[in-house]
């Protein structure tokens, strides 16, 4: 079949296309996983609470960084999760004028129990791929973060 006469990609058949679709409802089952255990918080609460658990205090400028997120709506969604109670602010011991974030005893209890609901809400995500496609996709995946990585 000549190039012309093949009929046109299905825009859900793109690869950036499929990649979007696939993190889009994958947030989604992860938010919508989290509301039914009945944790109130959204998937960029969770990712800033992740990166406090994996890496420790962090400035706002650091944590905004990390997550790729606008500085302005970082500074309010720590807010938000300061009122919960899910962490605090301190000054740095190196430069009063600024402020560390961390963790609370009660944030990292609730980072252990969103992690389970998030861990098992990814293991149904894959639950129709075995363990050597599993394995594949995950080095595709690297592979493509690796290339990405050297643009930057």
């Amino acid at each position: 079949m000549c190039p012309s006469e093949r009929p046109p990609v299905e825009a859900h058949y793109s690869l950036g296309s499929l990649i979007g679709q696939t993190r889009s409802a994958l947030v989604a089952s992860i938010e919508r996983t989290l509301a039914q255990r009945g944790f109130d918080i959204t998937m960029s609460q969770f990712l800033a609470l992740k990166q406090l658990a994996a890496n420790g205090p962090m400035s706002a400028g650091e944590l905004a960084q990390a997550l790729r997120h606008d500085p302005g709506a970082m500074t309010r969604m720590l807010a938000k999760l300061e009122a919960k109670g899910y962490l605090c602010r301190h000054p740095d011991r190196r430069d009063r004028r600024a402020l560390r974030i961390e963790l609370t005893e009660v944030g990292a209890r609730l980072w252990q129990d969103i992690r389970a609901s998030v861990d098992a809400c990814l293991e149904n995500a894959l639950v129709d791929l075995d363990a050597g496609e599993r394995e594949h996709l995950a080095t595709i995946l690297q592979r493509i973060l690796r290339t990405l990585a050297c643009e930057s």
